[in-house]
């Protein structure tokens, strides 16, 4: 799976720069998924429902069909999973590039975003890992700094490191 993970502290934009690079990205023809890491333990799956019930009943797997999605609730064990995007491979091979918001110990390509307004240090100053900030503000930092006003260029650079 061709990951790009994009980071940043809370409420420096991830949401909104994944969904505008999404959007410009599928203009220009390529497919792409998206995937949003979290590092709270939380219930995706709705108490009480059907699907929930099956699973609490002891089912490996749930699913969920309807007309227009489909969902699938797999319990993932991650001391004994090497690689927890496993699960998401097949649902994602078709796609040019799979967008992750967040997951700062991800091993794949990661870019953050940041913004001097909101504050806080770059997590790019204490992990050369980044391999480029998003920003229009001054950013003191090794990497390079990419301009998040200007989406198309964004674009060009994601598209040129991920999908050459």
């Amino acid at each position: 799976m061709n990951r790009l993970h994009i980071l940043g502290r809370k409420n420096h934009g991830k949401t909104t720069l994944l969904v505008a690079l999404v959007e410009e990205l599928t203009r220009r023809g390529l497919k792409v998924g998206a995937i949003k890491h979290t590092h709270h333990s939380h219930e995706l799956d709705t108490p009480g429902k059907d699907s929930h019930r099956h699973r609490m009943a002891g089912a490996a797997v749930v699913g969920i069909l309807s007309r227009d999605l489909t969902a699938i609730f797999q319990p993932v064990h991650r001391d004994t999973v090497a690689d927890p995007y496993a699960p998401f491979a097949a649902s994602m091979a078709d796609c040019d590039l799979v967008l992750v918001e967040g997951d700062t110990q991800a091993t794949a390509p990661k870019i953050e975003v940041w913004r001097a307004e909101i504050g806080g240090t770059p997590l790019a100053k204490m992990d050369e890992g980044i391999l480029a900030v998003v920003s229009d503000d001054p950013v003191e930092c090794v990497q390079p700094i990419w301009p998040r006003g200007d989406i198309f260029a964004l674009a060009d650079q994601v598209r040129a490191l991920m999908c050459p």
